[in-house]
């Protein structure tokens, strides 16, 4: 089983009916392979980057999935022959949830190896502190930043 995201757009004269029936077709192509969709996301209606079948806004929706790949590969046919989709993507979040988690144990792994900042002690020197000027002496040039 594998984590996937598929953004869709649908048409922007669709209804909110339309809409919920056409993901409600979808949910079992994703369950019937043992699958389960995780989350609905609707962003809403959007201007489009470009002109997409002659049009310029489309109604954004998000599912979060966990599937296998013969799911994502039918979800995608549906996807193409529906009337109602102007476009979509798919992309599988597992291995760059795999990738942040590695990066974030290499990161511990560091953070344990580098020793811990320790307080000016006998035998250790103290943080640099400005020196105050010597009474009678000139003070040293200032620079400018």
């Amino acid at each position: 089983m594998r984590i996937y995201e598929q953004l869709f757009i649908v048409r922007p004269d669709a209804s909110e009916e339309e809409i919920d029936a056409f993901i409600e077709q979808l949910r079992p192509v994703i369950t019937e392979g043992g699958g389960t969709l995780d989350k609905i996301d609707k962003w809403g209606l959007r201007r489009l980057a470009y002109r997409v079948a002659k049009r310029d806004e489309g109604y954004y929706v998000l599912l979060q999935f966990t599937s296998g790949p013969t799911a994502v590969k039918e979800l995608e046919r549906r996807m193409r022959v529906s009337d109602l989709v102007l476009k979509y993507l798919t992309t599988r979040t597992d291995e760059k949830l795999k990738r942040l988690e590695k990066r974030r144990k290499q990161r511990e792994k560091r953070a344990r190896r580098k020793p811990a900042v320790a307080a000016a002690g006998p035998g250790r020197p103290a943080e640099a502190v400005p020196a105050e000027p010597v009474p009678g002496q000139p003070e040293p040039p200032k620079e400018e930043a």
